[in-house]
């Protein structure tokens, strides 16, 4: 029997290998067979197959190669028993004597590397918003259908069904396989952006997934890596590792929520956040994640919660508001003003705000007025307004609102 410390590193090894190479696999073999399922099958065999052979013969010295190999060769013997057209197989046979996963030379301003196919194709919008993020979950992240139907809230069977639905739309639209070019890939690269953004929310929220938040990292940095000419993905990039730097400190002992003001910043990761500044810095103008970015930075690089340089924060969110003029970027600019220009002056953009009805109800929107108002004096309102606030909540957002309320009270 191995030794069990050899087992956890070899598990370990093939859960590295898988993750960096997952995407890439069912990318290539994607383009090669059109089979959106044999390609996601073969990959998850590569590495069932890699925990029982490396085991006994060690961990290959190109583990991701290893995986292709295996995958490329299961989706051979897949092809020719079902006799499928012999152009499919000449392509994996190309791949094969050619040992790399090869690809169709470049036209002029093309960008031709499967996983950022991959990544567009799951992004399209042809696509329910929703149905792009499980897509992007399950093929291009390789997260299992149970784990994303359990984010989702829903059964496994469930969940499988709207992904079967989400690739038979792609075929049944004639969805192609390809990054755009030119002025539909301006287009089209916010679609992305924005199902990235929603993958790292859907990992960062108090009850989130945190491995969701890890995939959208890991997406930022190969679209960052794959299409060094657009800020916006720098500067979405700066913001998840800006953001996420601090998540180890923010909740107590007792798994409770804490405020920004009262984290342990010696416990917020400092790499993160100075690779973010850096990656921020080569972003050369404002966009609306590079104004998100630069809040984030404020707060990030701040000695301490009264240092936190507010006025630069509401001067962002004035210009974020341009960018993206919805109910919640103007919540956040109310507060923002409130911490630079006092209370009454946020509790009054807030009030503007309301104006439109958009923000009626909104526990968010409970929650700023509810501060503002304790910052403003009026105890006795606020704990009333955090209360109603932690209503519309559930988990840690509620203990949290209930806390406060109580130290008002």
């Amino acid at each position: 029997m191995a030794d069990p410390t050899e087992q956890l590193a070899v598990a370990d090894a093939v859960a590295a290998a898988s993750a960096g190479s997952y995407a890439r696999i069912v990318a290539t073999l994607i383009r090669v067979t059109g089979d959106w399922t044999l390609a996601e099958d073969c990959a998850q065999e590569a590495s069932a197959l890699a925990l029982t052979r490396w085991p006994v013969e060690g961990v290959p010295a190109n583990p991701g190669g290893w995986l292709m190999t295996v995958a490329r060769n299961r989706a051979i013997d897949v092809l020719r028993r079902s006799s499928v057209e012999r152009r499919k197989l000449r392509e994996l046979a190309v791949l094969a004597l050619t040992g790399s996963e090869s690809a169709p030379q470049p036209g002029e301003g093309e960008i031709v590397d499967d996983r950022l196919r991959l990544v567009f194709t799951c992004c399209h919008p042809a696509l329910a918003l929703e149905a792009r993020v499980a897509l992007t979950l399950r093929t291009v992240c390789g997260v299992s259908t149970a784990d994303i139907a359990r984010a989702f809230l829903v059964t496994e069977s469930t969940m499988a069904r709207r992904l079967t639905r989400a690739r038979a739309r792609i075929a049944a639209a004639g969805i192609p396989y390809r990054v755009p070019t030119g002025p539909t890939l301006a287009e089209r690269l916010p679609g992305v952006l924005a199902v990235l953004y929603l993958l790292f929310t859907r990992g960062y929220d108090a009850d989130g997934e945190p491995a969701f938040a890890d995939e959208a990292i890991r997406l930022a940095r190969l679209l960052d890596r794959l299409m060094p000419g657009q800020p916006e993905v720098a500067a979405l990039l700066a913001l998840f590792l800006l953001q996420h730097s601090r998540r180890d400190a923010r909740r107590d002992r007792d798994g409770n929520l804490l405020t920004l003001d009262r984290q342990d910043r010696a416990r917020w990761d400092h790499a993160a956040i100075a690779e973010g500044v850096g990656i921020l810095a080569r972003v050369p103008a404002d966009g609306p994640y590079a104004l998100q970015a630069r809040i984030a930075a404020c707060h990030a690089t701040a000695a301490s919660a009264g240092a936190t340089d507010w006025a630069a924060i509401a001067g962002a969110y004035d210009r974020l508001v341009r960018w993206q003029p919805s109910p919640v970027v103007e919540l956040n600019r109310a507060v923002a003003h409130g911490y630079a220009h006092g209370p009454a002056a946020g509790l009054a953009l807030l009030a503007a705000a309301r104006a439109g009805g958009a923000l009626d109800g909104y526990p968010l929107a409970v929650a700023a007025e509810a501060e503002l108002t304790a910052r403003l004096g009026d105890r006795e309102r606020a704990a009333a307004l955090f209360r109603r606030a932690a209503d519309a909540h559930g988990g840690a957002e509620r203990r949290a609102l209930l806390e406060r309320a109580d130290q008002l009270s």
